[in-house]
């Protein structure tokens, strides 16, 4: 037989022949914890003229990840075929490290080892090289993470409980993992206060699933509550991320908790109110639940005044746990100030560049009213026949104490010019004010464009918490493959 000439081979054939052996014969369980080939992000959408495409040059794959558990991942593999030396690949290594939170990073070319350390102890070297055959055992770089992440051996047990999984495989993205470790361990680190900071449509009610789950089966707590200021995504978490709560899980409904149950989902406006009798959180005692999440705590709840501050002084004794997309720091408003710095952040920016969030490009209009104010003419009367005050009004005024009939006819048209000059099936989304200017605008749109919307009525709704009619399609509106509606007010 003749000697396998290694620099002939590919990186895949050093994969299979060398570093997966190598890996397998440190212990480490090739169905469980060790995966190839883990796409993090799919690379940045680039967007020309009406032509989207992904860059996948900038695609984030690692070639090994090794897992003390599913979901709980310990060390990243970088492989390079044997024309480059050993440690070539570290430095790629450690930006996937760095993107998985991990401390130990590697990389080989089939001939050996190179290995970061970033739990090294003081004296020891951070980086070395060693054999194939000295690849390091699944207890060695379990206790390294460990004692990098300050994690001790009475939450162990909380911090490798599983995650939930479905019959469609569907897995936490790695920053999804990321937001939900870091949680899990500060809950096992002892800590009452938690902040995550995820920007919008990375999927925070996924990840909150997934905490209340782990925490839920790890019998860490019994009771939970889940917080949201709209209906809206009260209804989306019972319909879809917790749907595998099943009969443990109920939605406060009459200003009243049955407390047979185990996992409780509530508008805050439903459990709170000026009158002690509307408080209906004070049916329960103050130790009823162990934990309490609020989705969305930017919208007001770290707020001294805040109605709902109350419910979190009222249940003081439970983890809290924050969701924001935007931590408030104000001379009145602190989130921070109430939760503590976030254990975990994902921005507007990394999540576009990453691929999971769509690019965007800003255009700006400047109606005159706007810009310049508007003060009526002496005498004018509004449709209903009353006088109106006369002052200047601004930007500030418009929709809310002023409505300016030709202003919102006036938007609906710009919308729509852009929308035909580009695709007219693009989703949209038109927020508006109120539920009153919600339907406004839908009523212009409409009229802008009678010739889309006679094809199909659905072409704009109003989806808003007190329509059924719209919120029944929220999910169409949601979903990419559903052409209908288009846009939403």
């Amino acid at each position: 037989m003749h000697p396998i000439d290694k620099r002939k081979l590919s990186e895949i054939d050093i994969c299979d022949l060398f570093i997966t052996p190598a890996v397998k014969d440190a212990g480490w369980d090739p169905m469980t914890q060790i995966r190839r080939e883990v796409t993090l992000a799919p690379g940045p959408v680039v967007v020309r003229g009406n032509v989207a495409s992904r860059n996948k040059k900038k695609k984030k794959f690692a070639d090994y990840v090794l897992y003390r558990e599913l979901g709980v991942p310990v060390a990243v593999i970088e492989a390079k075929d044997n024309t480059h030396s050993v440690g070539q690949g570290l430095q790629q290594a450690l930006g996937y490290a760095d993107i998985l939170q991990v401390p130990s990073a590697f990389s080989s070319n089939g001939d050996a080892f190179a290995s970061h350390n970033k739990a090294a102890a003081p004296g020891e070297d951070i980086e070395t090289q060693f054999s194939l055959d000295a690849f390091p055992a699944p207890d060695l770089l379990w206790r390294r993470y460990k004692a990098h992440r300050g994690i001790g051996d009475t939450g162990e047990a909380l911090v490798l409980q599983p995650y939930h999984q479905d019959a469609s495989g569907k897995e936490p993205r790695y920053y999804q993992a990321d937001a939900i470790n870091r949680t899990i361990e500060a809950v096992a680190a002892g800590r009452k206060r938690i902040l995550l900071v995820m920007a919008t449509g990375t999927g925070k009610t996924y990840t909150t699933f997934q905490i209340i789950w782990r925490l839920w089966k790890a019998g860490t707590i019994k009771r939970a509550l889940f917080l949201a200021d709209r209906n809206i995504l009260v209804d989306q978490a019972l319909n879809n991320d917790f749907k595998p709560f099943g009969g443990t899980m109920k939605k406060v409904s009459g200003h009243k908790f049955d407390p047979a149950f185990e996992i409780h989902l509530a508008l805050y406006q439903a459990i709170t109110g000026s009158a002690e009798e509307d408080k209906a959180f004070k049916q329960l005692s103050r130790d009823f639940f162990d934990l309490i999440v609020i989705d969305e705590c930017h919208r007001g709840s770290a707020a001294d005044d805040a109605q709902w501050r109350e419910i979190l002084e009222y249940f003081s004794g439970a983890i809290q746990i924050g969701m924001t997309a935007t931590p408030k720091e104000t001379k009145y408003v602190s989130n921070i100030t109430y939760f503590g710095d976030p254990v975990y952040t994902y921005t507007l920016k990394q999540g576009i560049e990453d691929g999971f969030l769509a690019p965007y490009k800003v255009i700006r209009i400047d109606i005159d009213k706007d810009v310049l104010g508007w003060t009526p003419p002496p005498g004018m009367t509004d449709d209903l026949g009353q006088g109106l005050p006369q002052r200047e009004y601004n930007q500030a005024d418009m929709d809310r104490i002023l409505v300016l009939n030709e202003r919102t006819r006036l938007v609906a048209r710009r919308v729509m010019q852009y929308l035909k000059a580009t695709d007219p099936y693009a989703k949209t989304i038109v927020f508006c004010e109120d539920i009153d200017h919600a339907e406004r605008m839908r009523a212009a749109i409409v009229n802008e464009a009678a010739d889309l919307v006679k094809e199909n009525p659905r072409y704009v709704m109003r989806i808003t918490g007190d329509s059924a009619e719209g919120k029944a399609e929220l999910d169409n509106f949601i979903d990419p493959q559903s052409k209908y509606p288009v846009i939403a007010t």
